[in-house]
């Protein structure tokens, strides 16, 4: 299976560090049922000095003749009629004088996925803090000062967008919700009288807690979405010319597992970064399966699963004691 530094395989998950394009061919076709993924976003970071880092590429064009194969190893490896998502953002092209201009990055990216097999379905919006995006980016357009000066030169805070892709094809295995949501990942309060009906067994029409989950899930914007709710990263950082924005929120990932998978199913992030895809996976009960380049990162993926596996047992652990019945020291 390619050129593998480490690995790291157990019943709930497995990890590689190396080049995706170099593990994923070993993979059986049609052997993936979700994947999600950001990939590096060219111009905006520079995650590593290694050349088949796809963030190193000299122009866009390049990045994208190589983020094909990417996309075409994944197409390879989904199961028809299931899913792959990308979370992405505009990137911004530099500017000139005192105006920004951004690269429709994810409007390539669906026309890549078109042309390679994927059928787009969906652009979920995830807001984003305009003061947080101008302290961290210090784009000039976000200032204050801008529109006092000259707002002609005035940008956005872009939101972050998961794209949605379907392979072509009849779904074999559905994916099922018999007792519609019964778990919300979010930061709205639900109304106390929506709360006697998760788990709901009887005629889903009548199932209000599900239903209030679903108006948010199906909303074309994430404006609920907690984004701060991500793993530790900043063990992760080391050049100060590799930087590394904050990891795809949790909430994101735990909406897109219990849209597109079920309980057990397989799930990839071909750029895993700190294993935020697989942590979720994890904690969701589907497997995970994570690769990433990066030797920093991927020592943190480890540590970032390990954790999982402890707040599962601490988790149970509480269950146990609240149901009145004494765990056997280990």
């Amino acid at each position: 299976m390619g050129r593998i530094s480490e690995q790291v395989i157990t019943d709930r998950y497995a990890i590689y560090l190396g080049d995706c394009l170099e593990v994923m061919p070993a993979f059986p076709d049609d052997s993936i049922h979700f994947s999600i993924y950001s990939p590096p976003f060219y111009g905006l970071y520079n995650y590593t000095s290694n050349e088949r880092d796809l963030s190193n590429n000299l122009t866009y064009e390049r990045f994208l003749e190589n983020y094909t194969f990417v996309v075409q190893e994944l197409h390879r490896l989904t199961m028809p009629g299931r899913l792959s998502a990308v979370h992405c953002t505009d990137i911004r092209s530099g500017n000139t004088g005192n105006q920004d201009y951004l690269i429709d990055f994810p409007g390539d990216i669906i026309r890549l996925h078109e042309r390679l097999g994927f059928r787009y379905v969906g652009r979920y919006h995830i807001w984003k803090d305009a003061l947080k995006v101008r302290n961290r980016t210090l784009v000039k357009g976000l200032a204050h000062k801008t529109i006092v000066d000259d707002s002609a030169g005035a940008t956005l805070a872009s939101a972050d967008y998961l794209l949605a892709f379907r392979k072509r094809g009849e779904n074999p295995v559905p994916i099922v919700h018999p007792q519609g949501f019964t778990e919300y990942a979010g930061s709205e309060r639900m109304p106390a009288d929506r709360l006697p009906y998760r788990g709901w067994d009887g005629d889903q029409k009548q199932n209000r807690y599900s239903h209030w989950i679903w108006q948010r899930y199906a909303s074309a914007c994430w404006e609920d979405v907690r984004l701060e709710r991500v793993l530790p990263f900043e063990e992760a950082e080391e050049d100060l010319d590799e930087k590394h924005p904050h990891p795809l929120q949790l909430d994101v990932i735990d909406r897109a597992l219990a849209l597109w998978t079920n309980p057990g199913e397989r799930v990839l992030s071909p750029f895993a970064g700190v294993g935020s895809e697989i942590f979720g996976a994890v904690r969701g009960g589907r497997f995970g399966i994570g690769i990433d380049i990066k030797p920093s990162y991927y020592r943190q993926m480890v540590k970032n699963l390990a954790s999982a596996a402890v707040e599962e047992e601490r988790e149970q652990a509480d269950l146990f004691s609240l149901a009145g019945v004494a765990m056997e020291p280990v």
